[in-house]
């Protein structure tokens, strides 16, 4: 199975203005890295060893062309680019913004083709990003668009995961937005991936209303009473175990969420404001729902602390750690439900 082999990780470098690089080369700096995994950087080894100089790290790069040329045991480095790259840390710059959607662009090309298994991204600035081939508000909806299925941002700990109907929507727009279809569809979407990347075989989800206390039946709004409550009744008359519309306000603070495998927030602030606050330093975005497996930390570019080494590289190094456990996981998934029929007539 391939599950067992050593998982080919491609890494996007982000925001070379960020502490992506920072935290990449740290993580990496520790040797016993190479124990659970072959790197691929796409970036350029003379711009990561600028970085390298400048944090005053230890590690040695491969410099490839190819990912397959990718040497296991090796910091492999693919050469997206060979020019120079101006750094001007915790500076935004549309230049810089170029380079980290070349090694994006470069890494999620290696991923279609199954060049690497994995991928890991460092932060964006996702202002500077802004070009004609890059028109997102974020990652996932560029994965989404590159990668087949539908995408949905998944926070994920040790502890707590928290999905979301709605992602990069102006608060406005909410209530429009989320529609019993919608529901229905982000929902399938988390039990799915419960069950093929985190073992799950009977999912228990906790669904978040809308508006303050849920509507108060209908007092602060009507779509909880309207459109959530009867979707949800609908899926748990199917067998379904989706539980809610729980008032936000209580939901953490009481710790209700340890009762659940996933909670499922309506909008973006009410889901990972909690979660960045249980979790923060170790938590991981997850694009669940697609055919391919990507991770990343939980924060952004930092440009406020960027160059000065004061980065935390724990969330990164649970983005490696939990996209090697999903990888794995979705492998293990595939070939025990692939021909189950054939394999119980051998039994027999």
């Amino acid at each position: 199975m391939k599950h067992a082999e050593k998982v080919k990780l491609g890494i996007s470098i982000g925001d070379l203005n960020g502490i992506g690089g920072e935290i990449v080369l740290k993580t990496f700096d520790d040797s016993r890295m190479l124990d659970f995994c072959t790197p691929v950087i796409f970036a350029n080894t003379k711009t990561l060893n600028f970085i390298k100089k400048h944090f005053r790290l230890s590690l040695k790069f491969q410099g490839i062309d190819e990912p397959s040329k990718a040497i296991d045991g090796k910091i492999n480095v693919l050469n997206v680019w060979k020019e120079n790259v101006n750094i001007n840390f915790g500076q935004e710059d549309p230049k810089v913004g170029e380079y980290a959607f070349k090694s994006l662009e470069a890494a999620t090309a290696a991923l279609k083709a199954n060049d690497i298994d994995v991928l890991v991204t460092a932060p964006i600035n996702k202002h500077s990003i802004q070009s004609d081939k890059f028109n997102f508000p974020g990652h996932t909806d560029y994965l989404a668009q590159e990668l087949q299925g539908e995408s949905l941002m998944f926070m994920i700990s040790d502890e707590l995961r928290v999905g979301l109907f709605t992602d990069h929507v102006a608060l406005k727009d909410i209530a429009n937005v989320i529609t019993p279809e919608l529901i229905e569809k982000k929902i399938s979407l988390i039990q799915n991936s419960l069950k093929q990347d985190f073992r799950i075989s009977k999912p228990k989800l906790a669904v978040l209303g809308i508006n303050p206390h849920s509507g108060d039946q209908g007092v602060i709004g009507k779509e909880d009473e309207e459109i959530m409550k009867p979707t949800l009744e609908k899926l748990r008359d199917k067998g379904e175990l989706v539980y809610g519309p729980y008032s936000a306000d209580s939901f953490f603070g009481s710790k209700n969420y340890k009762n659940f495998d996933a909670v499922i927030a309506s909008y973006h602030d009410q889901g990972l404001i909690p979660f960045k606050t249980l979790s923060f330093g170790n938590g991981v975005n997850y694009t669940a729902g697609l055919s391919k497996v990507r991770t990343s930390p939980d924060h952004g570019t930092a440009f406020e602390i960027a160059g000065k080494g004061e980065a935390d590289i724990n969330s990164f190094k649970e983005a490696v750690f939990k996209g090697i456990e999903i990888f794995n996981c979705r492998e293990e998934y595939a070939e025990l439900t692939r021909n189950p029929l054939k394999k119980q007539r051998k039994k027999i």
